[in-house]
């Protein structure tokens, strides 16, 4: 969703380097000290997915930046549809969620902006795994519907504030959500949008998800510090 405003500081569209390929992405700023929330989703639909478009332009509304990012290249996604099996590598995914959060570090222009991570699906497998390999970069996650369970051993090294956000009719992912919580030391939190199933497609679902991650990220990442006009 574009910034009807037309108040941004940036809105770029990138190419992040990865080893031997490029992520695409695109970056958006609402000012320069904001906290930038990574969106990580575990099918290349991640830059384009209409649900994380929904919850980015919610955050950037309440002053937060926002990377919708592409996990897998087109190729990628391509063979994915066929064979569904790089959606479900989590190390990979995690890798190159890893090194965006690294890319971010390394540019003058966000380096010094707290990030968080939000995950859908496995993308939520790879944001726990990120949080736990770069405790000092990853201040908060957020997971919509996602798979925590998939993080394996990750997730007892996780020591950022967790959000795990699931459908209440969405009675399997519920489950392993429960069941990640058992294995995680930094205590999440689960929050249960009533009647909603794994893609939040119910009247006001997605709204309640993009409230409760916006409340979530301003309480950990806060926004850039805003100054009054000159008189």
């Amino acid at each position: 969703m574009d910034d009807p405003t037309g108040t941004m500081f940036a809105d770029e569209e990138v190419r992040i380097p990865v080893g031997d390929i490029h992520l695409d992405a695109r970056v958006r700023l609402p000012a320069p000290e904001a906290g930038i929330v990574v969106f990580a989703h575990g099918t290349g639909s991640g830059r384009h997915s209409p649900r994380n478009r929904h919850v980015a332009a919610v955050l950037e509304q309440a002053g937060l930046g926002t990377v919708l990012l592409d996990l897998l290249t087109a190729e990628e996604e391509h063979r994915d549809l066929s064979t569904r099996e790089l959606r479900f590598d989590i190390p990979l995914l995690a890798g190159r969620l890893a090194a965006t959060v690294d890319w971010l570090a390394g540019r003058a222009a966000t380096a010094e902006n707290p990030v968080g991570l939000f995950g859908a699906s496995t993308g939520a497998a790879a944001a726990l795994r990120t949080a736990a390999e770069r405790p000092a970069a990853v201040h908060a996650v957020v997971s919509r519907g996602g798979r925590p369970d998939l993080a394996g051993d990750a997730l007892t090294r996780v020591r950022t504030p967790t959000l795990l956000i699931v459908g209440g009719a969405d009675d399997m992912v519920l489950d392993l959500n429960r069941k990640a919580q058992q294995h995680m030391t930094v205590h999440p939190r689960l929050e249960i949008v009533p009647g909603a199933t794994h893609l939040f497609e119910e009247p006001g679902a997605l709204e309640q998800v993009a409230a409760l991650a916006t409340d979530w990220f301003l309480d950990n990442l806060g926004t850039a510090p805003t100054t009054s006009p000159a008189s």
